[in-house]
């Protein structure tokens, strides 16, 4: 692995990827501390003291942002508002005939679903930010102190335009990243955020120790139990199911082309980190607002969606389950894969080619990723264990571990592939490369 890490200055382009990755990243992380104006900091840092102790959704949603809503930065709101729009798109693409249409379209639909996504991530970022500017003239501290200096529609109205803007250069940053960067913007973005709370995470940790809240044996106990955790996540990530292909002998002119035979790789995980993060842009969409704005009937949402409740659990899992299955069946089509095999001569062996085989593919799939599905959800509601019972710093959830990790492994894919394609070795050897998600 140092090797291969050595031969990322040999490559120009790779090295220009990685420094403008870098650069983004730290442009986005110094955002993170430029505060919105009219706010009382340590009021409202107060206020955030409270609710990380009792690992509230507030909190978590925090953590993605990465800590930007606890000083109330101009990127409070963070990437979630993308990602709700996101969400939204994909599902309208299945019911609405014209944005499937536009989904079928090669580079064109895709630039215009984009264009229709970003709209949706300024509206969603206006109601957001309407609301928390309405919630926090209605704050206060333990001590009584008043978040707002000066409230009123000038602040509401100033709120909201920072916050929507902050949001917007947010998205363009990890459009950026993609595009002449190296892993996808969006998902390093939220890696940033996560990653950038370990310090105080580890602070934290010590900070229990030393005033004999957690024992020793138990500190080294989650320890160990975060490393298993990690070592299971890499092994699931990078499992598979391989399909037998095989490729009969072809003419072509005087030339004999011999048979090959192959296989179809489908990994146990095809929507990565993609499930738990759009379960829990849905998880806190609602409960954000309930915490800023003080109607009786959200307040009951809230409550029943708080995290130490088991219902909070129950939607967690089960939107999981439902996305690892949505965002599969709209990244992978077994019927194109299927056709593929066929024009070119592949079959499977035992199946016909073109529908059975699409079926067959279509239903190793389903049962795989159901078991997928259960791996994720599985270690997603380890938060439940770690901070509720343990009292555990919110940095060491499963949700979190599941995406640092997830991420890593992703954006290390792409920078090995740069690597083989210069024929330069990657970063595992003996042909044990990572492989990328598709």
């Amino acid at each position: 692995m140092l090797t291969g890490f050595q031969n990322i200055p040999k490559i120009p382009e790779l090295k220009r990827r990685l420094a403008f990755t870098f650069m983004m990243l730290a442009v986005y992380r110094i955002g993170v501390h430029v505060p919105t104006p009219g706010i009382d900091a340590r009021a409202l840092a107060s206020i955030f003291a409270e609710q990380a102790s009792q690992g509230t959704l507030l909190a978590m949603f925090d953590m993605f942002a990465g800590g930007a809503l606890s000083n109330l930065s101009v990127f409070a709101l963070g990437i979630m508002p993308y990602i709700s729009a996101s969400i939204i798109l994909q599902l309208l693409t299945v019911v609405i005939p014209y944005l499937d249409k536009l989904s079928k379209e090669g580079e064109a639909g895709r630039k215009q679903i984009t264009k229709y996504t970003r709209y949706g991530t300024v509206v969603l970022s206006i109601i957001q930010g309407f609301g928390i500017a309405i919630g926090l003239e209605r704050m206060a501290a333990p001590g009584g102190a008043a978040v707002v200096i000066d409230g009123g529609w000038s602040f509401r109205i100033m709120t909201v335009i920072t916050l929507t803007a902050g949001t917007a250069f947010i998205m363009w940053v990890g459009e950026q990243i993609t595009e002449r960067g190296i892993g996808n913007g969006i998902s390093l973005i939220i890696f940033a955020g996560i990653v950038a709370q370990m310090p105080n995470a580890i602070i934290q940790l010590y900070r229990y120790l030393r005033e004999g809240i957690l024992p020793v044996l138990l500190i080294l106990l989650v320890l160990v139990c975060m490393v298993l955790v990690v070592g299971f996540i890499v092994f699931m990530e990078r499992g598979q199911r391989r399909l037998p292909v095989q490729y009969p002998k072809r003419v072509v002119g005087r030339k004999v082309y011999g048979g090959q035979n192959t296989y179809l790789p489908l990994r146990v995980n095809t929507s990565g980190v993609i499930p738990p993060i759009f379960a829990s842009s849905i998880m806190m969409f609602p409960a954000t607002l309930g915490q800023f704005v003080e109607v009786p009937w959200m307040k009951s949402v809230v409550d029943a969606l708080s995290p130490a409740n088991v219902l909070y659990h129950i939607f967690y899992v089960v939107l999981i389950i439902f996305f690892c299955y949505f965002y599969t069946a709209v990244t992978f089509n077994p019927l194109d894969v299927a056709t593929n095999m066929k024009r070119y001569g592949g079959y499977i062996p035992g199946i016909r080619p073109g529908k059975r085989t699409a079926e067959y593919i279509d239903r190793v799939l389903t049962r795989i990723t159901f078991g997928g599905a259960l791996y994720v959800a599985t270690v997603c509601v380890l938060p439940s264990i770690l901070i509720y019972k343990l009292n555990m710093p919110f940095y060491f959830g499963g949700t979190a571990l599941l995406i640092v990790v997830g991420v890593a492994l992703d954006t290390v894919a792409q920078m090995e592939s740069h690597l083989i394609t210069r024929h330069y070795e990657g970063f595992m050897k003996g042909g044990r490369k990572f492989k990328g998600r598709r």
